[in-house]
C-alpha cells in the first residue's frame, strides 16, 4: 500500500478523472479498504476540494466545482487568465504544447466555479482566435469534453460530418486526441463499425459522453501519432504536387516537416506532397524563397501566377 500523502495525491488524481467513481471501484484501485477511502475523501475535503458522496450499495464519490478554486491556489483573475491562455494554445498559437495544453485545460475547466465559466464563455464570444497556417478554428470546450471522456475512458457520443459521405451521429470509445499539423484529430473505436477510426475535430460537434466506462482496447502498433500518420496517407488527395527546388535537401525538409517527401537531385531536390488545398504549397514555395520549377498539377503552376500577380499589384 502506498504512503498516505502518496495516495491521496493518487486518490485526487483519479477523482479528476471521471464524473463519478463508484466506491468499491474507488478502493480498488487504491488497493485500500472502503473505510481508508472514506477517511482519505474526508482529508481532501478538509483541503478544500468538494467531494460529493452518496451512499447505498451503488454509492461512490465525484469531484464538484466550488464556490472557489480549491488549493492550488489560484485567485479568480489568474484562473481566468489561466484558461483563456490555454484555450489560445490549444488551438495551436504555440505549436508542440497543443496537447498538453488540452489536458490542462480538460482539468482547470472541470473545477472552475459556474461563474468564472460564465465569464471565459462571455470573453470567447467577443474575440475572433487566429491559427497560425490557416488551421482550422476549433471550440476549446469541444476539445476539453473529448479530451474528458478520453482521459476517463467513457463512451462518447456526436454528429460528425466526413469528408465525402452522409453526416450522422458516431458512438465511440475515445482513445487519443492527436495533435497532426494543423489539425486536430479523435482516434477512437467505432461502436457501430467495430473498427478503429480518425475523426477530425473540427468536423465534430455536439460531443456528449454517456457516462458508460469501457477498458481501453489496444490501438494497432500502439502509438496513436504513427497509426494516424499511416492512416492519413492512404487517403487519397485531391492533389499531387511537385516541385523542383535549386536548394538542399534540409532546407526543404525543415519548411516541410511531415507534409512532404524530399529527394534529392541534380541540381538541387524535388519536394512532393499530396494536398486537398493548393494554398499550403504556394505559402511553403513563398516561404523558401529560392528558384523552383513546378513539376505538377498545372492548377499550382496557375495558383503561383496568379498569387505572384495580385502581391505585385498590391505591393505597386
Amino acid at each position: 500500500m502506498a504512503n498516505t500523502s502518496a495516495r491521496m495525491l493518487r486518490l485526487l488524481s483519479l477523482l479528476q478523472t471521471h464524473r463519478y467513481w463508484p466506491g468499491s471501484e474507488l478502493a480498488g484501485r487504491l488497493e485500500v479498504s472502503p473505510r481508508t477511502l472514506r477517511r482519505d475523501v474526508d482529508r481532501l475535503r478538509e483541503l478544500g476540494y468538494p467531494v460529493d458522496a452518496s451512499r447505498g450499495v451503488a454509492g461512490g464519490y465525484q469531484l464538484q466545482a466550488g464556490a472557489a478554486m480549491p488549493p492550488l491556489l489560484l485567485d479568480d483573475e489568474e484562473a481566468v487568465a489561466i484558461a483563456v491562455g490555454l484555450r489560445t494554445a490549444a488551438a495551436g498559437a504555440v505549436a508542440g504544447f497543443e496537447e498538453t495544453s488540452v489536458r490542462a485545460l480538460a482539468k482547470v475547466i472541470q473545477l472552475l466555479p459556474p461563474r468564472l465559466r460564465r465569464r471565459i464563455d462571455a470573453l470567447r464570444a467577443v474575440t475572433a482566435p487566429g491559427v497560425p497556417g490557416g488551421g482550422p478554428v476549433l471550440d476549446a470546450m469541444v476539445l476539453t469534453t473529448v479530451a474528458m471522456a478520453c482521459r476517463g475512458e467513457e463512451r462518447l457520443r456526436f454528429d460528425y460530418a466526413p469528408r465525402e459521405g452522409t453526416s450522422g451521429r458516431r458512438h465511440v470509445e475515445p482513445h487519443r486526441l492527436v495533435s497532426l499539423g494543423r489539425r486536430w484529430y479523435l482516434v477512437a473505436w467505432d461502436l457501430e463499425r467495430g473498427d478503429w477510426r480518425s475523426f477530425r475535430v473540427d468536423r465534430l460537434a455536439g460531443p456528449e459522453p454517456t457516462g458508460a466506462r469501457f477498458r481501453p482496447r489496444e490501438l494497432p502498433g500502439g502509438d496513436p501519432v504513427e497509426w494516424l500518420r499511416s492512416r492519413i496517407r492512404t487517403i487519397p488527395s485531391r492533389y499531387e504536387v511537385s516541385v523542383r527546388l535549386r536548394t538542399d535537401v534540409d532546407t526543404v525538409r525543415a519548411a516541410t516537416g511531415q507534409w512532404g517527401a524530399v529527394e534529392e537531385t541534380p541540381d538541387g531536390c524535388r519536394l512532393r506532397m499530396n494536398v486537398d488545398d493548393l494554398g499550403w504549397p504556394v505559402m511553403l514555395l513563398g516561404v523558401l524563397d529560392v528558384p523552383f520549377t513546378v513539376e505538377s498539377p498545372d492548377e499550382l503552376r496557375q495558383r503561383v501566377r496568379r498569387t505572384g500577380e495580385a502581391l505585385l499589384r498590391h505591393t505597386a
